[in-house]
């Protein structure tokens, strides 16, 4: 959807099953034209689209992505942004640390995102810039003693950041890659963002002298750093102020809980086996992070886990238009702290992305039927983004 100053919206197809490119399809076609319908009729339609290596390998076949084309125009939707963080499997198995394979430091990860980009280039309409979200750089387990992998990250930056560069000389479209710090990664919190960036700076000259930070930035999801225990306003000034482009702002919601009795036996009910759920440990009131852990079963398994003055922060997406209910509650704040941002700084960013991924694994009574549960977060979104003046 085409809102006020430019700006973009859509939900993100990773809310359903889809590897391969027919799986996908038949996605958008069973799901994504009825929520169209419901919310956008007789509007032109943004679709974020979620594209595994399968997939985006099968689209990228020239009869098959004429189809897609003849198929967007036909339904009046448009392409905007591909979330391109999951390579492989996303849905109905376990992913956990997987998700973040094959990370910046291979081959296979700079040469699927190059094919991402010659789709989007293909199909994003003229004077509508193209955006590809990705991992952040790598899971941080993974570099913390490996210096090697950290500098073949620098190193395909640099090559992702010229490949985008040329490809946007070439077509005319404003094409850029956005970062995505996630909890418990290479890059999980804005002050390690920042160092990221800054490093890769002080690695290789190009980064400044051909403008690659046009290309590269940051994919700002509001659940991750409100997992963080971080002031959206703080965060996206300092990245901005970093020279940091905005690439992509993902709208999402996570769940906190206090660690006591109640709390702790309550919050069990959202271990499951597909995805990682990080947990942070912090001060609620002064934001001091405290302690991390990699999986919500790790944190339940640590009695020391559990000072009265902790709140635990989940990294478990939740519907944004609906409270989890006591005893949780969830980082929606952090959510409205950005659109109030947004509101502020309305040229800084022109990519919104509602992503609430984890439908199939939240709780028995958080779960409706995936359409209504997309039609009501984009009501939700709307009359939030209306009542700032963005929509």
């Amino acid at each position: 959807m085409i809102l006020k100053h430019g700006l973009h919206l859509a939900y993100c197809t990773n809310v359903h099953r889809g590897e391969s490119w027919a799986q996908t399809f038949e996605m958008l076609e069973r799901h994504t034209l009825v929520v169209r319908q419901r919310i956008a009729a007789g509007q032109p339609y943004a679709i974020g689209l979620r594209l595994g290596q399968r997939a985006a390998a099968e689209l990228a076949q020239p009869a098959t992505l004429a189809a897609f084309r003849q198929w967007l125009d036909k339904h009046d939707c448009y392409v905007f942004t591909i979330n391109g963080f999951p390579y492989g499997s996303f849905h109905g198995t376990r992913v956990k640390e997987q998700v973040y394979a094959p990370d910046w430091s291979t081959d296979e990860r700079l040469v699927y995102t190059k094919q991402l980009f010659d789709l989007i280039a293909a199909i994003v309409p003229e004077g509508v810039s193209g955006s590809v979200s990705t991992v952040p750089g790598s899971f941080k387990a993974w570099t913390a003693n490996d210096a090697d992998r950290r500098a073949n990250i620098f190193t395909n930056m640099t090559a992702i950041g010229r490949y985008v560069a040329e490809l946007s000389d070439r077509t005319g479209r404003d094409l850029h890659l956005g970062l995505e710090p996630e909890p418990c990664c290479y890059f999980e919190t804005t002050p390690e963002t920042i160092e990221f960036f800054e490093g890769w700076r002080a690695t290789d000259a190009a980064v400044e002298s051909e403008g690659l930070l046009r290309r590269v930035g940051v994919n700002y999801d509001c659940c991750h750093l409100g997992v963080e225990f971080e002031s959206a306003a703080n965060s996206l000034d300092l990245l901005t102020a970093a020279g940091i482009r905005l690439s992509k702002i993902h709208l999402s919601s996570a769940l906190r809980v206090k660690p006591d009795a109640a709390g702790r036996a309550a919050v069990a009910a959202f271990v499951e086996p597909t995805y990682l759920h990080q947990v942070v440990v912090g001060n609620a009131t002064t934001g001091e992070v405290r302690k991390r852990y990699v999986d919500l079963p790790d944190a339940l398994a640590d009695s020391d886990a559990a000072d009265p003055d902790d709140e635990w922060r989940v990294h478990f997406h939740l519907p944004l238009h609906a409270s989890p209910g006591a005893p949780f509650s969830d980082t929606r704040d952090n959510l409205l702290d950005t659109l109030d941002w947004m509101k502020a700084h309305p040229d800084a960013c022109q990519h919104a992305e509602m992503e609430t991924y984890t439908w199939e694994v939240l709780p028995s009574a958080l779960r409706i039927g995936i359409e209504d549960q997309l039609v009501r977060e984009y009501e939700w979104t709307l009359e939030s983004l209306k009542s700032r003046g963005l929509a």
